[in-house]
């Protein structure tokens, strides 16, 4: 038994995934959907939201840009809570947060009001796929680790994609205000099976060690289908202490700006394709509804990619074939810029880039559960995407500055499409963490 409590980390690494364990993982997988719904249900809503209150795009804009301001803070701050409390009551107050702000946008009655419920909401968010990403990596076994977490990340566009439909179909015979009621009731409903079916992270128990954390290590232990502890583990004196400095210090700070900044270049690619189409679509000629639709093949082909990722993590270690995804990034969204004369043609390069610049995105989540240790993974994974959001909001402002400019679409796409070779770039001097 001495020895089982030695090596717990390694055998649960090495045992065969159990069924609660599965379990987990697809609930996280649908949270991260609930996640992509709850980001665009402004976007779904706006069009309602400036017909009913006379709100002009400027205005518009401010609500768009308060739940991506809320969503980096949240990843930060809530991503190092995660790391000092744990990853499962962090997920539930994120939950409680995202219901309270969806419920809560139903009863806005003006812009100003509205957008400090998506800032509220977009720290539940933000907070939520710092928590999930670390969870996933804790709960599945060495061998499946990129595979699960590459496939909760592809829970994002799936949940955006569905959300959209469903979004669709409520406004035919309601008003914007159901899309938040209904992500509401849809958020608040995943409580219970979160609170029963979510176990705590053991990493994090043996590395935290909170009060009463032999029993808790060994109820979670039994609910895997393991054997009890006699006694915990020696402690690793050597363990980081979760904190912002710890992200930073030698050995580690190379790998945090390193990600930061390879997520930070990619995001503005990848956000330029997708704030950008519609607009490019329509200049081109074709009606809005023509760019709604070129804008869900690209989503289409982001979760496409997203899955292929996946599935291929499963043999072929995911830096590589994330560096190959940015490098195929550069080059379809540079081809999307050339101007193509059909729309067929338009969706089909949009759908194949997206599926090289999602399929990136997720390859990234899966690089940073590995990157990270269990001390600071939800805090270093929370770094990464809240500065990185920074990414999301400067790739369509800058684009939109290069066309006042009056700069081609043809140079706009290639300028933009450079944030993924960059990315790439960073990816290369990255250095693996040890196993």
């Amino acid at each position: 038994m001495a020895e089982y409590a030695t090596d717990v980390r390694r055998q649960l690494d090495e045992a065969p995934m159990g069924r609660l364990q599965i379990i987990a993982i697809i609930l996280c997988v649908l949270l991260n959907a609930l996640d992509g719904f709850d980001v665009l249900a402004i976007s779904f809503a706006s069009p309602g939201i400036a017909k009913e209150w006379g709100v002009e795009r400027a205005a518009l804009g401010l609500v768009l840009s308060m739940e991506l301001i809320g969503m980096a803070i949240g990843s930060i701050l809530l991503g190092n809570v995660a790391d000092r409390i744990g990853r499962r009551p962090t997920i539930l107050f994120c939950l409680i947060v995202m219901a309270l702000g969806m419920g809560a946008a139903t009863q806005a009655w003006d812009v100003i009001s509205l957008s400090v419920i998506r800032l509220a909401t977009g720290l539940g968010i933000g907070g939520m796929l710092a928590c999930t990403n670390a969870m996933v990596a804790e709960l599945a076994n060495a061998r499946a680790r990129s595979l699960a977490v590459a496939i909760m990340a592809a829970g994002y566009p799936a949940g955006a994609i569905l959300g959209g439909s469903v979004a669709s179909h409520l406004l035919v015979a309601g008003d914007w205000r159901d899309i938040f009621l209904f992500g509401g009731i849809a958020t608040a409903l995943f409580l219970p099976f979160i609170w029963f079916l979510l176990p705590e992270s053991i990493g994090f128990l043996l590395q935290k060690r909170p009060d009463n954390a032999l029993a808790r290590v060994n109820h979670a232990l039994r609910r895997l289908g393991h054997a009890a502890l006699d006694a915990l583990p020696p402690v690793d004196t050597a363990a980081l202490k979760p904190s912002f400095a710890a992200l930073f210090a030698p050995g580690l700070a190379r790998t945090t700006i390193l990600l930061t900044l390879g997520y930070f270049c990619h995001i503005m690619t990848f956000y330029f394709i997708l704030k950008w189409v519609p607009k490019i679509v329509v200049d081109m000629g074709y009606a809005p509804s023509a760019a709604g639709g070129v804008l869900v093949w690209a989503n289409v082909g982001g979760l496409l990619g997203a899955l292929l990722l996946s599935a291929l993590s499963w043999r072929i270690a995911i830096r590589p074939l994330v560096i190959i995804a940015m490098i195929a990034s550069t080059c379809l969204v540079t081809l999307f810029g050339q101007e193509q004369t059909t729309l067929a043609g338009l969706s089909l390069i949009a759908a194949a880039a997206g599926f090289c610049t999602n399929g990136a995105v997720v390859g990234l989540y899966a690089l940073m559960a590995q990157s990270f240790p269990t001390a600071v993974r939800a805090g270093g994974t929370g770094i990464v995407i809240g500065f990185g959001r920074g990414g999301a909001a400067l790739g369509p402002i800058v684009a939109g500055f290069l066309f006042s400019l009056n700069v081609g679409l043809p140079w706009v796409a290639f300028a933009m499409a450079l944030g993924s070779l960059v990315g790439a770039a960073l990816l290369i001097l990255l250095r693996p963490r040890p196993a």
